[in-house]
């Protein structure tokens, strides 16, 4: 959704405070680089179209090296001449230095939780049995010297002897998955490669795992090759790879790719099939032992998710003819004959478990969380007081008995764990985190706007206690808006200090999620994305009318498809920001599918390949809509193992707004090396992209750093 780069060409920051003016916290003394631009034009539907910088596209071009490092070097230099930027980054660091745990999976008397001392690059995976001493189980940070190699999933057999896990290095969605002795700590010789977009499900004797993969991709192109024929797969333990049994693969479906969960009884294997990112699934069915895979439920019309076991019966979540979402029960003999065991609420479901035979249930109401307990009928049993308002995450607990785990945290509330005490019917904190600030220093309120369109929109707004609404404050506005995914209250030390700088922090909930259910993800899709960008204007807006900034003070962040609504924003409505960071976003939206994974998104946003698509694409394609113009300061963010969103979106839009910037303002690109699009990124990196991501917006907003904090 980065890197590290090196300095020398800018000169240092400029002076202080002087009689109340403030400087300019950089001074610029090197030219920017170009790079060459190719007279490519090509014809798409009757429209000439122009990709004057395609050839960045390929990674392995001389010209492209030369333009990376060149940026590399040119993004670091401009940042590395804020003055006191390793101020912020010691606060940063001080703030991130606690330890902190996640909710607990139960087995038995087993618990594995992953808990990190607090700069640790990744974080630990312990094993506790009964009130025996925990042990460390699995320590990534041994993978790497440079903890570039992360823990990409991890997988419990039923009986707890085996722990298989998934590594991916530098950031890449590939992944290679290995296995581990429970008891004595040792690895097992068998290795799975080439898994991307899957797990590990155990069979319920614990004799193997299946799991997805590709065919084995070029070495040369394995970042940049499209995705395609995904394959099902069972390993046996103790076996290599080559012997493993395809299970089920459709030669015909080139763009199917493959879940799995097996049954409480072990009988049946479960195979949902995704096509691309949309929450609609097919499910078929393979009884355990036989070569055939039965249809379940194949009209991609709905989303489906295995709970559990009841009465003969398997329960899922799905959202068929309930856009909030409900329980159901089906017959596998007679799919198409649903029981409703949980209705539709006012409010969507945003999670939900089956533990010690209730259903734990979270539910946003106006974006925050809200959490009770079912029986299996339907009926309400429990109401869970939180310790506030915030967000609830990784239910953990046995279907069977037991307790209910979960993590809970808020803007301005570190992430602490939670025990539901089913015998006493209250809620216990299990680990709660001391950190170096105060929360009570902090606020969030949540406020309400209207877009362009009239519709309704929440945004939480985080700031220290005593913030004087007089249109003056530095303003970060973070934002997503699509894939289905809700942007619930996330802590982040980071973001702590950066309202010790006296920073707003505001994060409007705009359309293309799922905080209002399918419908508000629904409102965002093919040409209705706009919708997602008045969102966000509209958002501005709110915080410039009613006294938190003004434009000169105002910064926009998002990643991945947060990436694009920067682009969007920068390239619609630049007049309403002093700076933006589009970070690994998708911005040319006439190629996006052809690379890696990115054909799954036609679901979501269309294809250029479509007549009746590409001109709203074509409309709102960042890349394609940049004009000669005064942009405000811009970071383009990106690193060189990005696979997801490959990082050619960044290089040629970069390329194009230095090329087009008729204005003073800095537009630099943040190029990151061993990294990727997000997930695994060791922690000093991640303290680094924040630090240069606050000073970034504070130099755009003429506000020099502190020398202490």
């Amino acid at each position: 959704m980065n890197q590290r780069i090196t300095s020398t060409l800018w000169a240092a920051a400029a002076a202080m405070i002087l009689s109340g003016c403030q400087q300019t916290p950089v001074a610029i003394t090197a030219a920017m680089p170009q790079a060459a631009s190719e007279p490519l034009v090509e014809q798409l539907h009757g429209v000439a179209v122009a990709d004057p910088y395609r050839y960045l596209e390929q990674p392995q071009d001389p010209r492209t090296q030369s333009w990376v490092k060149q940026q590399q070097q040119y993004g670091e230099d401009y940042l590395a001449g804020i003055a006191n930027r390793e101020v912020l980054e010691q606060r940063i660091a001080e703030l991130w230095d606690y330890p902190s745990q996640r909710a607990p999976q139960i087995r038995g008397q087993m618990q594995l939780y992953f808990a990190n001392d607090g700069l640790q690059s990744q974080d630990v995976l312990y094993l506790q049995i009964g009130k025996a001493q925990p042990r460390v189980l699995l320590d990534p940070n041994t993978f790497s010297d440079d903890g570039t190699v992360a823990l990409s999933g991890t997988s419990l057999s039923p009986d707890g002897k085996v722990l298989a896990y998934g590594t991916s290095v530098s950031g890449s969605d590939w992944q290679t998955w290995q296995f581990l002795d429970v008891a004595t700590g040792e690895p097992l010789a068998d290795k799975l490669e080439w898994l991307k977009f899957t797990s590990a499900e155990w069979a319920k004797d614990g004799s193997g795992v299946w799991y997805a993969r590709y065919d084995q991709p070029n070495a040369d192109s394995k970042l940049e090759q499209v995705n395609y024929h995904q394959k099902l797969y069972f390993h046996r333990l103790g076996d290599v790879q080559s012997q493993d049994q395809l299970v089920y693969e459709r030669p015909d479906k080139k763009e199917w790719g493959f879940g799995t969960d097996v049954t409480d009884d072990g009988k049946h294997l479960l195979i949902y099939v995704w096509q691309g990112t949309s929450p609609k699934v097919g499910l078929f069915i393979n009884q355990v032992g036989s070569a055939e895979v039965k249809p379940l439920l194949t009209d991609f019309d709905a989303s489906y998710a295995y709970l559990g076991d009841h009465q003969g019966r398997l329960l899922f979540l799905t959202d068929k003819d309930a856009p909030n979402s409900k329980v159901v029960a089906i017959d596998p003999d007679k799919p198409t004959e649903f029981k409703t065991v949980l209705a539709q609420g006012q409010w969507p479901i945003d999670q939900i478990k089956l533990v010690n035979g209730h259903l734990a249930v979270v539910t946003l109401k106006d974006v925050l969380a809200d959490l009770n307990l079912y029986d299996l009928n339907g009926t309400l049993v429990n109401r869970v007081e939180l310790p506030g308002a915030g967000r609830v995450r990784n239910l953990k607990g046995q279907a069977d008995g037991g307790d209910l785990y979960f993590e809970y945290n808020s803007y301005t509330q570190p992430s602490a764990v939670y025990r539901f005490d089913f015998a006493e019917k209250q809620l216990v904190a299990h680990s709660q985190p001391q950190v170096a600030f105060n929360p009570d220093d902090f606020v969030t309120e949540q406020v309400f706007y209207h877009s362009k369109d009239g519709t309704r929109v929440p945004m939480l707004i985080s700031y220290k206690k005593g913030l004087q609404k007089d249109g003056t404050n530095p303003t970060l506005l973070y934002a997503y808006g699509g894939f289905n995914i809700s942007v619930t209250p996330r802590f982040s030390p980071a973001n702590i200090a950066w309202m010790e700088l006296g920073g707003i922090y505001a994060v409007p909930n705009i359309r293309g999620g799922a905080e209002y259910g399918e419908a508000w993800h629904q409102a965002a899709l093919y040409g209705n994305k706009q919708n997602v960008f008045d969102d966000y204007y509209a958002a501005a807006a709110y915080l410039i009318a009613n006294g938190y900034t003004n434009p000169s003070k105002l910064g926009g962040y998002g990643r991945s498809n947060g990436g694009l609504l920067m682009g969007a924003a920068l390239t619609q409505r630049p007049d309403l920001f002093a700076a933006l960071l589009p970070a690994v976003g998708v911005l040319d939206m006439l190629r996006f599918h052809k690379f890696t994974i990115g054909w799954a998104w036609v679901s979501e946003y269309g294809s250029a390949d479509n007549p009746q698509q590409f001109p709203f694409l074509k409309a709102y394609s960042p890349y394609h809509n940049v004009a000669k113009r005064d942009y405000p300061a811009t970071m383009v963010m990106t690193a060189d193992h990005d696979d997801r969103v490959v990082p050619a979106h960044s290089f040629k839009f970069t390329a194009m707004v230095q090329q087009q910037q008729q204005g003073s303002a800095p537009i630099i690109a943040r190029i990151e090396s061993n990294a990727g699009h997000g997930a695994g990124k060791p922690t000093a990196m991640r303290i680094a992209e924040y630090r240069d991501i606050f000073a970034f917006l504070m130099a755009s907003f003429k506000q020099p750093l502190p020398a202490q904090m």
